[in-house]
């Protein structure tokens, strides 16, 4: 059985490799991920929108976190299952982050958690590891926070706001974080950000200078089609080829070419006539 990577490793990987993550809701998807050397699964609240076809990320609970986030560590021999805190899991206080983060843990198998915010999280941060839960942290496009931002757009883009973006890295590094997620942000400033801070920085839409990437699984493999984002590279487009596969199958059941001979099973002969003879007879 392969090693399993843990949080440590992932810490100290710093300056020596490249690291990779990627989203996964469930058993099937967490499986190929895991297989293919992934370092890092993130059971992501994106999955309000790919998954469960919500608008943004909002809407997402709590208890669908962990019923997908249990699916996802029965599949994961070799990853490390990171569980992404849904809005308003752990906003309200430091008590109720701790709670909700040990529960990603104990009920759903998780080894670490990711949660949005620099400096207005801290308290919260600080709690949980303070607990012994490792945290990941996420700054520049934090999607919980889409209203006050107003809209899906790029961070830290004026002197100010990424000076600002820099001090909440080096703030999260210091409450506790073993890696931080870069999203939507100039790859500059992403770049600096990685400089400067001691832990491990994961890219999505920052640019290659990042010690690792991340990316969401649909979106990577072309199975949301909704709208595909600047820093998304699509490997697949697995949408037209399910799409051509259901076409088919549509045809050739309206057609009588599926099922086939191959495709269903028999009996004997003699045990078919004794049914015939006892339906005809009834």
């Amino acid at each position: 059985m392969e090693k399993k990577i843990t949080v440590p490793e992932i810490r100290q990987s710093k300056n020596k490799r490249k690291l990779t993550m990627l989203t996964a809701y469930d058993y099937p998807t967490a499986l190929s991920v895991d297989r293919c050397g992934i370092d890092m699964i993130l059971v992501g609240d994106s999955l309000a929108m790919v998954v469960l076809g919500h608008e943004d990320t909002l809407s997402v609970t709590m208890e669908e976190m962990l019923h997908h986030t249990r699916a996802v560590t029965r599949a994961a021999k070799r990853a490390l299952v990171i569980g992404d805190m849904p809005f308003m899991s752990y906003q309200v206080s430091a008590e109720q982050a701790v709670r909700n983060a040990g529960r990603f843990l104990k009920e759903a198998g998780a080894k670490a958690v990711k949660l949005e915010g620099g400096t207005s999280v801290l308290p919260q941060i600080k709690a949980i590891v303070n607990a012994g839960i490792p945290v990941q942290g996420h700054l520049g496009l934090t999607p919980q926070s889409i209203a006050q931002l107003g809209g899906f757009k790029v961070q830290a883009k004026t002197a100010k706001t990424a000076q600002k973006l820099i001090e909440d890295a080096k703030a999260l590094e210091d409450a506790g974080c073993f890696s931080l997620v870069l999203e939507a942000i100039p790859a500059e400033i992403a770049r600096l950000i990685t400089e400067n801070v001691t832990i491990p920085t994961i890219g999505i839409g920052a640019g290659p200078y990042c010690d690792g990437q991340v990316l969401v699984f649909h979106d990577l493999v072309g199975l949301f089609d909704r709208f595909t984002p600047k820093f998304v590279k699509q490997y697949v487009n697995l949408n037209a080829e399910i799409e051509k596969a259901l076409k088919h199958f549509k045809q050739e059941v309206e057609q009588s070419i599926f099922p086939g001979k191959e495709h269903s099973f028999t009996i004997n002969e003699q045990e078919l006539e004794i049914v015939k003879k006892q339906s005809s007879s009834t």
